[in-house]
């Protein structure tokens, strides 16, 4: 029986991410976080187009959004900070409805993007 482990990448190799904090502002709350998600994806797709977003990363992380206060996190790679800032600008209608997509703030750790803009 052969057992050998997968050695794990070195951090130098690793992608380096951030976390990006965004708000959404409405005259009324989108609960629905799968619809919020796509129209984050489709600005991404069409301001950065499939290359861009591949080289993203962009995940918008399902268990960090706040329907209440309507803030979330998305993980995304640190050369692509600015890019993905001006496509989440770009935003203007979500599910039909009227709204801009601000982001609050970056972080390299996603406890202390919680902590300072999520409160």
């Amino acid at each position: 029986m052969d057992t050998h482990k997968i050695k794990p990448l070195l951090p130098s190799l690793r992608e380096k991410k951030r976390y990006l904090v965004f708000e959404i502002i409405s005259k009324t709350n989108i609960p629905n976080f799968l619809i919020i998600k796509s129209a984050i994806l489709e600005s991404c797709l069409r301001f950065l187009g499939e290359s861009g977003v591949a080289k993203a990363g962009i995940l918008v992380l399902p268990d960090k959004f706040n329907p209440e206060t309507q803030k979330g996190i998305m993980r995304i790679s640190h050369t692509m900070v600015h890019e993905v800032r001006a496509s989440l600008a770009l935003i203007q209608k979500i599910d039909g409805q009227d709204v801009i997509v601000r982001s609050l703030g970056l972080s390299g750790i996603l406890k202390k993007a919680e902590k300072k803009y999520l409160g």
